[in-house]
């Protein structure tokens, strides 16, 4: 199976997703932002359709795009208090730019395999320009790890402790374009906020702490990326859907022994009792 180059290339690259994706994805999940994710995979599309119309590199148009579309949700949502409506407005502008080029047929290629994912047009240009970007993303990550997980918790308290609130929000859109940029050439546009949102979905049936659950999250994203592609492969089916197909079975099998576990232990105080 790892024999062809494209292969290699799409194991690297679903790499770093599966790290990446969680890491910021457990942010979005505290702050109940969960639906940007789907907002900004359709914002990617937008970006991919301009630079397939523009003949420039779809990963970059992505990112551009993706990012100049966070920094908008943020700066409505100062604005606009009702974020459900902030993401309709920006997800309506997006899937109206997108489908607009599309339809023109100006493009240089098709984008189908943006929306579903296909490992088949990984090059190696992609791989070490989403490289370069989750590498980016994770330093940033680190390096804001603390003041990241203050806002989560409770943006007011940390805007009165003196964090610079709306700055690290517009780094964390920035952040969040890079992840969704990266991902739709693997999983496609269409699934990608399940691979931001369910490895931590599933991660917090476990009820642990913050760190824990971070690198629980890691760990069940990188079982479903790498363990959808490579079924997918074996299958021939779009890697994108099966890897959401296999990552919604990881959330119920973990919910399904959760509570088993707490059926156990209730029956063991009763049998003590």
């Amino acid at each position: 199976m790892l024999q062809p180059d494209f292969m290699r290339q799409a194991f690297a690259v679903s790499f770093f997703i599966a790290v990446l994706c969680p890491c910021v994805g457990i942010f979005l999940v505290l702050r109940r932002y969960s639906m940007i994710g789907d907002t900004l995979s359709h914002a990617s599309l937008a970006g991919v359709s301009v630079a397939l119309t523009l003949g420039g590199v779809p990963i970059i148009g992505a990112f551009t795009v993706t990012a100049g579309c966070g920094a908008l949700i943020e700066f409505m949502r100062e604005r606009i208090k009702n974020a459900e409506l902030v993401l309709t407005v920006v997800l309506a502008l997006s899937v109206g730019v997108a489908v607009t080029l599309m339809s023109r047929g100006t493009m240089t290629r098709s984008a189908e395999s943006f929306l579903f994912g296909s490992v088949l047009t990984i090059t190696r240009a992609d791989m070490f320009m989403t490289l370069g970007l989750c590498a980016a993303a994770i330093l940033s990550l680190i390096l804001f790890y603390d003041r990241l997980v203050f806002i989560s918790y409770d943006e007011e308290a940390a805007r009165i402790a003196g964090v610079r609130v709306r700055a690290y929000n517009y780094l964390f859109m920035i952040l969040v374009a890079a992840a969704v940029s990266v991902s739709i050439r693997v999983v496609g546009v269409l699934v990608l906020s399940s691979m931001i949102a369910l490895p931590v979905a599933a991660a917090l049936q476990l009820g642990r702490g913050f760190r824990t659950t971070l690198l629980a999250s890691v760990a069940f994203s990188l079982f479903d990326i790498l363990g959808g592609l490579t079924a997918s492969y074996y299958l021939d089916v779009a890697p994108g859907g099966f890897t959401a197909i296999v990552s919604v079975a990881v959330l119920f099998a973990v919910i399904a022994v959760k509570a088993v576990m707490k059926h156990a232990r209730t029956r063991k105080i009763s049998s003590v009792h």
